[in-house]
């Protein structure tokens, strides 16, 4: 029976047209497929990009740091070039006041130029804590990631390393370290670095944790990806974000680090300028000369709090539930 005749019988009996049978309809690709998971390439630029296009400096303390930042590291590296006067040359008349000719803020309990040995003595201090802190992400980031992603005895074994050197207050292991290799830059770095360390491998691990188990990351090793190309190329831009801030914060530690313990005497040694020293040299003078105190002790705190708003504002732009 067709169509038309259904529909005229059922008018003239009163009952409802009993619809045509007809083939099911084949779904449509957008309901019946999956929607497709991003891959692993995806997931990585959405982290880098995270890196490269959020905002910072949002808010007037945090720009206050940067310059602050900047403005400490180019005296560091330009200053000595701008600067004519030898910051190792006594004059003959010792603690001229500021203003006097030649010594804009006049001269220390030698004779020496304050302004000379001011911006000499930040170059000393920045790499000490550049390098301290580098050494300490890439011990602490290594651990940590190795341990995230291993787990298991390795996590256990490594973590619990971590651990008893985290029961060692930091300052105290930092002198340990540097008494054991001698006074120096060089053990002054490998002291900071190494105590510093811990806690930054502690961060990566519970990044590199919660990344391994992503699908993205399971993919990899399903196709055979090796473990060091999946640590470097595919885990490790994906945790860059916190990290680099938690690594701009330990910055400031580093740099406290460098400059007390310049003021014990297991630092820069003299007759290089650093602000610590310069601040142990010039106490005895407090009173009478606050300067020599002063100056390079302000210094010091104001690289040591700006490297913390720093962190923080970093902390702020690169977190992915914040606003772009």
């Amino acid at each position: 029976m067709s169509d038309t005749a259904a529909a005229a019988d059922a008018a003239a009996t009163g009952t409802p047209p009993i619809a045509a049978a007809r083939p099911p309809a084949s779904p449509s690709p957008s309901s019946s497929s999956p929607s497709p998971s991003p891959s692993p390439s995806a997931e990585r630029r959405s982290a880098l990009a995270l890196l490269r296009h959020r905002r910072v400096a949002r808010s007037w303390p945090a720009a206050l740091s940067w310059l602050v930042l900047i403005a400490v590291i180019l005296v560091a590296a330009v200053g000595p070039l701008l600067v004519q006067a030898d910051p190792l040359r006594q004059t003959p008349s010792a603690l001229l006041p500021p203003g006097s000719a030649g010594h804009p803020l006049g001269t220390d309990d030698l004779g020496r130029d304050e302004l000379a040995r001011l911006v000499h003595g930040a170059g000393p201090l920045l790499l000490v804590s550049f390098a301290a802190t580098a050494l300490a992400a890439a011990v602490g980031t290594g651990i940590g990631l190795v341990a995230g992603y291993a787990g298991g005895v390795v996590e256990q074994i490594l973590m619990r390393l971590v651990d008893l050197a985290l029961t060692f207050p930091s300052i105290l292991l930092v002198i340990l370290l540097v008494a054991a290799a001698g006074a120096g830059t060089s053990s002054l770095i490998f002291g900071i670095g190494i105590s510093l360390a811990p806690g930054l491998a502690r961060l990566a691990r519970a990044l590199t944790a919660r990344e391994a188990a992503r699908d993205y990351i399971v993919a990899c090793r399903l196709g055979g990806t090796r473990t060091p190309r999946i640590l470097v190329r595919e885990l490790l831009p994906n945790i860059a974000g916190p990290m680099l801030a938690q690594i701009v914060m330990t910055l400031s530690v580093a740099a406290g680090f460098a400059a007390g313990l310049s003021y014990l005497g297991l630092g820069i040694q003299p007759p290089q300028p650093d602000w610590g020293y310069m601040v142990q040299a010039g106490q005895e003078f407090l009173f009478s000369a606050p300067r020599l105190v002063v100056l390079p002790a302000t210094l010091t705190l104001l690289f040591v709090v700006a490297c913390n708003f720093v962190g923080d504002d970093l902390r702020d732009a690169l977190d992915p539930r914040g606003a772009a």
